[in-house]
């Protein structure tokens, strides 16, 4: 890790040797909203084509599909709305709050997510995404009740370090590289599992002689 540092540390050196600027995160997106939930009773707004993410789906990842559909007339009924690619979503409640996702494909959202468009001219996305993974629970303790609910004040008020793009985009190509060594491990691990269970029942399987 310590020549990835030097990196970042030379980077901090060069371009903001006065420290980082911290922002709301309400200053580094281009809009913050959250979903809606066309009226369940309603068959014909389900079952459509429009992807409709619900919090239990966020949940470190990226969202390439959903479990529910709705349907153009589900989507106009309620304040649910179509967001664009790489926006980072965070659930404010259920058993899923204050884990984010970043959706791949464009979708909509029930109204427990806050979905944050990032202006990129100010942020990299996935840093954003990085940063609420290692923020977790001190957002989590923010929340109110049992479950800990949030709601989108406390989303937009939420502080992070913006600095400069060019150090940005050196912490994520550093995060994403971690990441995948280890969902190449826990890839290797459940391999290894399998194996372990095929030879273990095989040398513990036995054919009772007969009397």
């Amino acid at each position: 890790m310590t020549k990835h540092q030097n990196k970042i540390e030379k980077l901090i050196a060069e371009l903001c040797p006065e420290g980082v600027e911290f922002k709301e995160l309400e200053e580094v997106c281009k809009s913050i909203t959250s979903g809606g939930t066309p009226l369940t009773s309603k068959s014909d707004y389900y079952g459509g084509d429009i992807p409709w993410a619900r919090t239990q789906e966020v949940d470190w990842c990226n969202i390439y599909d959903t479990d529910l559909k709705i349907t153009k007339s589900g989507l106009d009924s309620s304040s649910a709305r179509v967001i664009p690619i790489n926006c980072v979503i965070v659930a404010m409640y259920g058993a899923t709050v204050a884990k984010v996702a970043i959706n791949k494909i464009p979708l909509s959202t029930n109204q427990a997510c806050c979905n944050l468009e990032i202006n990129d001219t100010v942020a990299d996305y996935k840093y954003v995404y990085y940063w609420l993974n290692k923020k977790y629970e001190n957002l989590k303790s923010l929340g109110r009740g049992s479950q800990s609910n949030i709601n989108s004040k406390i989303v937009k008020a939420f502080k992070i370090p913006i600095p400069p793009l060019p150090i940005q985009k050196e912490i994520v190509k550093i995060l994403d590289t971690f990441t995948e060594l280890e969902s190449e491990l826990e890839s290797e691990l459940e391999s290894r599992k399998k194996q372990y269970e095929y030879y273990r029942d095989k040398l513990l399987t036995f054919k009772e002689r007969e009397n």
